[in-house]
């Protein structure tokens, strides 16, 4: 079911956290130095990548099945249903991957839907510290979602 927008606190916002194999530590040192951040927030994250951010930063996240097992279209199928707030990616641009059509299509429905969207460090580091992660802050919604209306 679409977020309305009337039905919840905007300013908890819905985080997927998601990774490649190579990529996790990264991911997981940065989540470790952002965790009282993300401590304020729903996490979602693929297979691994969320056991891995549990058990390292002791914080509840709601898993996803692994990328290559679906998880990546799990990911998109929330973000079409407006129940994903900021998708964080740290992907590797330089390995192929078996799953690169899911990657694909994950970062295509981001874009789409108008998440926002960090695939590196950087990016990530841009985001998280923004004062619309804490406010609230609704995003527009896409056209073609208001052409279906």
């Amino acid at each position: 079911m679409a977020d309305d927008g009337l039905s919840r606190d905007h300013t908890t916002k819905r985080i997927a956290l998601v990774a490649h194999d190579n990529m996790k530590g990264d991911l997981l040192d940065w989540a470790r130095l952002n965790r009282p951040l993300l401590l304020q927030h729903k996490l979602y994250a693929t297979g691994t990548t969320g056991t891995l951010l549990e058990q390292d930063l002791t914080v509840r996240v709601h898993k996803l099945q692994s990328g290559p097992l679906g998880g990546d279209q799990q990911v998109g199928a929330r973000i079409t249903e407006g129940e994903i707030d900021l998708l964080i990616f740290f992907w590797d641009p330089l390995q192929a991957h078996p799953h690169d059509p899911d990657v694909r299509a994950l970062l295509r429905v981001a874009v789409l839907w108008n998440v926002p969207l960090a695939c590196n460090r950087a990016s990530a580091d841009y985001m998280i510290s923004s004062p619309l992660l804490s406010g609230a802050y609704q995003r527009r919604r896409p056209q073609h979602e208001a052409d279906r209306a």
